[in-house]
């Protein structure tokens, strides 16, 4: 008996009939699609997007070269070479982050002890070659400066809230 009613619901279409009144249910709904670089939907204010360097009030590079966010990357992106300078204190010599590895779970600034690294809220960056999402620190350092008043509102409000 029940071979026979599989039978006739294979031959009466049942399956595709079902589908086709799914989709014609969606196909009346309201749209939800937005017109993505003129509209943007809300992003979250956890959200990790590029990597930058900071530097202190008076333009010194913020880094000390504890080689913390290195350590403790799981990914193995960053790459970090200091030198002592002549008043024996440590900076960086290469400060390099590979965003093709990176897994952008923020371990490197939660680690940071001075809050040299963080991940901005900038998600609009690319690469067209692998080269492209390499960073070094000359670059990492000038996105920081470029976004540095919305880094620091971040920073101030992520605060508020703790």
């Amino acid at each position: 008996m029940e071979t026979i009613k599989e039978f006739f619901g294979s031959l009466l279409l049942k399956e595709l009939i079902k589908g086709m009144a799914l989709t014609g249910r969606y196909f009346f709904a309201r749209k939800i699609t937005i017109q993505y670089p003129e509209e943007k939907t809300p992003m979250s204010p956890r959200f990790r997007g590029l990597h930058a360097l900071r530097r202190y009030p008076n333009g010194e590079e913020r880094c000390i070269a504890c080689k913390l966010c290195e350590a403790v990357c799981p990914a193995l992106a960053i790459t970090i070479e200091s030198e002592k300078r002549a008043d024996g204190t440590r900076r960086t010599t290469r400060y390099d982050i590979d965003l093709t590895k990176c897994i952008y779970c923020g371990f490197c600034e939660e680690s940071c002890p001075v809050d040299s690294i963080v991940e901005t809220s900038m998600l609009e960056y690319h690469g067209e070659k692998r080269g492209d999402l390499y960073y070094t620190k000359d670059m990492l350092l000038a996105i920081g400066d470029r976004y540095e008043k919305d880094i620091a509102a971040a920073r101030e409000a992520d605060a508020r809230y703790r």
